[in-house]
């Protein structure tokens, strides 16, 4: 039988364990850093990210460089996210080697690391959430090689050849039409950063060097826009134009008939499975290497469906 002394006791403990329990769980604190705040696919990641944090119980930050060429600005949030000694970490990198000793650096302090979007050139990162980006370019191509009769010259307007995200859409593109497409030549590819006004002149001279130009694939939110304003701009508008994200202006563009379609991506899984397996990863669980958070095709025939609806952004 307790005593009083050892009922109070007993009454000490418990509260002792649950303050650690509360103090352990409003100490887990995971930063995200992305590759850019200026697209609205990045504030779509970042409404995931905030949703699993309220969810979930932690405390989440999100942020990343004023543009998507800025890799040394990138890399030095991530070296001030891992000053803070966080739980665990996710990091989508503009470069996909730049950031790997910072990664290492996460590693040997114990801190997991969870790749989103753009995923690392190395072991470090237990998984990475992210979309097949290299068979969704595949598709892309597909549709491409269908709108044009399976033949002609096409470019590709890319946002970068540093990311794993530019480099698997452009390959994924580009092998695709090699493969299955051969009687396609692909006359030009450049990359705009991202950026659609570096996008729209990017496609001008394109359009200017190929008058006989029957498409263009623009690899993102920016490129893709940068592609519609360049093809508008220069009067071309029977082209065929496949985009990659979404976005109001894209959209729109889709509804007008000026682009063909687009891939969309599905960027609040991506930032809510981040935070979910970053969480997962600090107590230790397992998780899976690669979160597929998937992709599809819309146009003006299943743009208002309401399984595509869910996943396109403004």
């Amino acid at each position: 039988m307790l005593t009083r002394r050892g009922l109070i006791g007993a009454a000490s403990a418990l509260t002792i364990m649950f303050s650690a329990n509360m103090a352990s769980a409003e100490d887990i604190y995971i930063p995200l850093i992305s590759k850019g705040f200026q697209h609205q696919f990045w504030q779509a990641v970042k409404a995931g990210a905030d949703q699993a944090a309220n969810e979930l119980g932690v405390t989440i930050t999100f942020e990343g460089p004023d543009n998507e060429t800025m890799v040394d600005r990138q890399i030095d949030m991530l070296a001030a996210a891992l000053a803070k000694n966080p739980t665990a970490l996710g990091f989508a990198a503009l470069d996909s080697q730049a950031a790997i000793p910072l990664l290492r650096q996460a590693n040997d302090k114990g801190i997991p690391v969870i790749a989103f979007d753009s995923g690392v050139d190395s072991e470090i990162p237990l998984a990475t959430a992210s979309t097949d980006n290299i068979a969704a370019a595949s598709l892309a191509a597909d549709k491409m090689a269908e709108m044009i009769g399976g033949a002609g010259k096409v470019a590709v307007v890319a946002h970068d050849q540093t990311s794993r995200t530019g480099v698997d859409r452009r390959d994924g593109f580009l092998n695709r039409l090699k493969e299955k497409h051969p009687d396609i030549e692909v006359v030009s590819v450049q990359y705009g950063a991202g950026d659609h006004l570096k996008s729209t002149e990017l496609t001008k001279a394109i359009l200017t060097a190929n008058p006989d130009l029957k498409g263009i694939f623009g690899t993102n939110e920016g490129s893709a826009i940068g592609v519609v304003n360049g093809v508008s701009e220069m009067g071309k508008t029977d082209l065929v134009i496949i985009g990659y994200d979404s976005g109001k202006a894209q959209k729109d563009a889709i509804r007008s008939g000026l682009m063909s379609g687009a891939i969309t991506q599905n960027p609040v899984g991506i930032g809510y499975e981040t935070v979910k397996a970053a969480l997962a990863a600090s107590k230790g669980e397992k998780v899976k290497s690669h979160i597929d958070t998937g992709f599809y095709y819309y146009d003006k025939t299943n743009i208002d469906d309401p399984k595509i609806a869910a996943v396109l952004y403004d």
